[in-house]
């Protein structure tokens, strides 16, 4: 079944290249799941120093043996492995294997910084070992036969690797404030029932402030779901704190930082020339946007994951050519004009039903009354929704909400879900009117007299947003971002107040 898609000392920098640098380190700061990961290199020499002194090597892995070289001023590819615990602890009779496999790819040429997740449960060749999950490559050989495995697989240049012991993550998002999060629905686990058991969490759906242990819940989620949602969900969670965790923050806090980075990750990134080459570049990378790239068209072959060497082949040319784009998602057989694309989704259909929505008026409002009881602010529904979807109604909640300052608000979630494993939008409201995750859209359009706030990723449509007097609200796409701009733009339009025409 397909599964769904959609050596000498350096120079001392300038306190302006220092914050360039600072915003550009967020790109690998929560790429590596502990939020520190570049803060090492803000002052080189005395960070430097501090990451020789807590962070341990890894065994096996040099460049002559395992990476390739990296020339000077050229791109990087970094891979970061997550696991429980570090390889150098793990006894031969109890192995563990990487929990997440991520690429990154910093190259300031293309316009884009490429983050790939590998399906941990993705059917590969494992060298000696034959085929196999890619996840088990830790566990028979640990960080040094993941590299070789991925570089099989995948055919491209692995210049730095980073191992990561999840004990730091909740350490160090708690250091940086935590982050406000899009929650797509209620991830819920007691291990009350019969059966067996899974990881334990209680994060409701909604726009929330997620610090250590719920934060480390949520991204490793994965019972009834799979690694490329999961996979999603924690993209998703990297993009929204990349946005947040502000300069000011980062550098007055780089040495605390530095030291939970070193106390739980292992890399071979050791020496101020390493460190030089990765700090040009990733200040160079500062402005280009983040770009996903996925392996498509994966099939499910028990509880194994199996791509096409076409497929394969496809995500390593999108990874080492990931490009900056603009515009919608759409038809990919349609090669219009993204300005043309753009004024047919706007037009189309004015006065009727959007193609792939359906009238859902009155069980959506049936939902929402209870909602606006609980407000002081007017609750708006979706009277259209998506074919083939459902409203998850045990995640609908109205609940308080703070900012920073501590400063209440009032907020709601609606979400529904489509057809997909693991794919549900929300249609959320607050009357915080300053929402972090409203920051900075990438254009505003009026459709239908309504005046939206438009955030892409890529050519996808994220978010659509619009604001009243009293409240912001917005639709979100699904983790996958499955909903084509007509069908984001068709609910935006379709929003609804209660007791409203």
């Amino acid at each position: 079944m397909a599964v769904p898609q959609t050596d000498q000392s350096p120079p001392r920098l300038a306190l302006g290249l220092y914050k360039r640098f600072l915003l550009a380190a967020l790109v690998i700061v929560m790429a590596t799941s502990t939020a520190v990961a570049t803060a090492a290199l803000l002052e080189v020499k005395d960070s430097a120093d501090i990451f020789e002194r807590f962070s341990t090597p890894i065994a096996g892995i040099t460049e002559e043996n395992v990476l390739d070289d990296v020339d000077a001023g050229g791109p990087q590819t970094i891979i970061v492995l997550g696991s429980d615990r570090r390889f150098v602890d793990i006894a031969a009779k109890t192995p563990t294997r990487s929990d997440t496999i991520i690429l990154l790819r910093l190259d300031p040429d293309r316009g884009a910084t490429a983050v790939m997740s590998l399906p941990r449960d993705l059917r590969v060749d494992v060298p000696g070992y034959g085929r196999r999950k890619i996840n088990e490559a830790y566990a028979l050989g640990g960080p040094k036969l993941t590299v070789q495995t991925v570089r099989r697989l995948l055919g491209i240049p692995i210049n730095h690797v980073v191992n990561v012991n999840f004990g730091g993550f909740q350490r160090a998002v708690n250091r940086l404030g935590c982050v406000y999060a899009d929650v797509d629905r209620k991830y819920f686990n007691d291990n009350s029932g019969p059966g067996e058991n899974y990881a334990v969490i209680d994060v409701p759906a909604g726009y929330q402030r997620l610090c250590g242990k719920a934060a480390l819940e949520y991204v490793r989620y994965r019972h009834n779901d799979n690694d490329i949602v999961r996979g999603a969900r924690q993209q998703d969670f990297l993009r929204q704190a990349k946005a947040q965790i502000g300069v000011s923050k980062l550098f007055a806090d780089r040495k605390n930082l530095i030291e939970i980075f070193g106390r739980y990750t292992q890399t071979d990134i050791r020496g101020t020339n390493a460190i030089l080459r990765l700090l040009k570049l990733t200040v160079e990378s500062a402005k280009n946007p983040i770009q996903e790239v996925q392996i498509r068209d994966l099939e499910e072959d028990g509880a194994d994951l199996v791509a096409s060497p076409q497929a394969i082949d496809r995500a390593a040319s999108d990874f080492l050519s990931a490009q900056a784009t603009e515009g919608p998602r759409d038809d990919p057989s349609d090669d219009t004009s993204t300005t043309r694309k753009r004024q047919r989704s706007t037009k189309a259909k004015r006065g009727g039903i959007p193609a792939g929505l359906f009238e859902a008026r009155r069980q959506a409002e049936d939902q929402a009354v209870p909602l606006d009881t609980k407000l002081d602010f007017p609750v708006y529904f979706p009277k259209w929704a998506v074919t083939g979807s459902t409203l998850r109604v045990d995640d609908h909640r109205a609940y308080d909400l703070y900012d920073r300052g501590r400063r209440r608000y009032r907020a709601y979630r609606m979400v529904v879900n489509v057809p997909g494993t693991g794919q549900n939008y929300g249609v959320q409201g607050t009357n915080w009117k300053a929402p972090p995750i409203l920051d900075s859209p990438s254009e505003t359009r009026t459709v239908a007299g309504r005046k939206l706030e438009l955030h892409y990723d890529g050519d996808r449509l994220r978010l659509v947003a619009f604001r009243t007097e009293k409240a912001v609200y917005w639709i979100s796409n699904t983790l996958l971002q499955v909903l084509t701009e007509k069908q984001m733009l068709g609910l935006a339009q379709s929003l609804t107040r209660v007791g409203g025409r």
